[in-house]
């Protein structure tokens, strides 16, 4: 599909793109995007914005000029920022006759399986009413290990979630440039590899946080998921129908021709890994190229601290993670059964259904 046949877009706009350096909204470019994204809809384009921007407009409404460093200082930033922020999207899309609804998610939202659900099935009835999801970090109450970072990973997370087409995080950043050889926009990537990576660099905005180094990784979840991701700047007029027809400056990330169903999705990018399995050499072609399970003769071992049904990272011989499964034994039980065959397995946990370390079915490959 190309990006102008997208039924399903997800985008993404920077702190950066919705305000001033002072904390302060621009209603002329809020505007602007409303009316692209009107359009849209109209035509029938199912439309989910990734707004940041709360703590930006806190800052601005308490008269600060640094973002704060404590924790609670941002909490309470957010928490004054976002009612300004959703009192403005509802103002854009008024004149067109849209309402918005308000999203706020911590990452456990996603990664917990019965809340993941619940979200997509949230996200798909506002869509049905015909109304925009204005899609936040829930900033007032995240602490570290709730949240996503900064919203270039939510956006590629909502992305994945609702099966996107189309990814695009309009920032500041024109997309990604060449700064090591010609000092250019990259058009098109068609393959994330190291060199890529390296051309990323963060930001120095006293209200955002993230940069390219962030979009880089959340463009290698959307595009494993099947979605195209398009970087650009939203201070270009427009911007949205240009990159849909093909005019608009920005680097394009053309999406992996194999699409992870939604489940393995799931385990690969809205986990936090409670640990690790190292396994040997010859267990890696086994996973990867001919899809089987994970078998205790392939184990060689574990690190951290993880209980049986907790999701885990596979490592091979050289510590590079190959995948992320549920694993059906916990760190305490991995030293008994590394390097054992099935039917040693059998005897040393008499009554277990499941002998395999990870079932393929619980697999997600990297």
């Amino acid at each position: 599909m190309t990006p102008g046949g997208a039924k399903r877009i997800v985008i993404k706009l920077g702190t950066g793109v919705l305000t001033s350096g002072d904390g302060r909204l621009d209603a002329a470019r809020i505007a602007d995007f409303c009316a692209q994204a009107a359009q849209l809809r109209s035509r029938g384009t199912e439309v989910f914005v990734v707004s940041s921007g709360a703590i930006g407009l806190g800052m601005g409404a308490l008269g600060l000029s640094k973002r704060p460093r404590e924790v609670p200082r941002k909490q309470a930033c957010a928490a004054i920022g976002q009612s300004l922020l959703m009192q403005k999207w509802q103002e854009g899309f008024a004149p067109h006759g849209l309402t918005v609804a308000q999203v706020l998610l911590t990452h456990d939202d996603l990664r917990l399986r019965a809340r993941h659900l619940g979200v997509k099935e949230t996200l798909r009835l506002i869509i049905a009413y015909r109304a925009i999801p204005i899609i936040n970090e829930n900033d007032t109450v995240s602490a570290a290990e709730i949240k996503f970072g900064e919203n270039d990973t939510l956006s590629a997370m909502v992305a994945s979630l609702v099966d996107a087409d189309l990814l695009i995080m309009l920032s500041t950043a024109p997309g990604l440039i060449d700064m090591k050889g010609t000092g250019r926009i990259v058009p098109v990537v068609e393959r994330i590899t190291p060199e890529i990576e390296a051309m990323a660099g963060g930001t120095s905005s006293e209200t955002a946080v993230g940069g390219m180094v962030s979009k880089i990784s959340a463009a290698k979840i959307a595009v494993r998921a099947g979605c195209g991701v398009f970087i650009a700047s939203g201070s270009e007029p427009g911007i949205v129908q240009r990159l849909l027809s093909g005019t608009g400056p920005g680097t394009f990330f053309v999406p992996s021709g194999l699409r992870l169903e939604s489940k393995k999705r799931w385990l690969a990018y809205f986990q936090r890994p409670g640990g690790q399995i190292r396994i040997n050499a010859c267990a890696v072609p086994a996973l990867r190229d001919q899809g089987g399970s994970l078998l205790a003769v392939g184990v060689t071992g574990c690190s951290g601290a993880f209980a049986a049904g907790d999701v885990v990272d596979i490592a091979g011989p050289d510590g590079t993670v190959i995948g992320r499964g549920k694993t059906a034994y916990g760190s305490d039980e991995i030293a008994g059964l590394a390097g054992r065959k099935g039917s040693e397995l059998a005897a040393i946990f008499p009554g277990r259904r499941h002998l395999e370390v990870v079932h393929r079915d619980d697999l997600a490959l990297l």
